[in-house]
């Protein structure tokens, strides 16, 4: 299960960063907003799954 919720954050932080990376280039701030946040949500879910895994073992 862990290592499902890491993949998911993973994959939160790439299409975050592509979509900041997007907005930015076109000038859409809204859009660089979003994938700000939705980078963040996925480095969060990483550190939260990694806190887990040093307290399993």
């Amino acid at each position: 299960m862990a290592g499902g919720q890491k993949a998911k954050g993973k994959m939160e932080e790439t299409t975050g960063k592509a979509k900041e990376t997007v907005g930015r280039t076109v000038g859409n701030e809204r859009m660089a907003a979003e994938g700000q946040t939705k980078k963040s949500k996925g480095a969060a879910r990483q550190a939260k799954e990694k806190t887990k895994d040093v307290f399993k073992h």
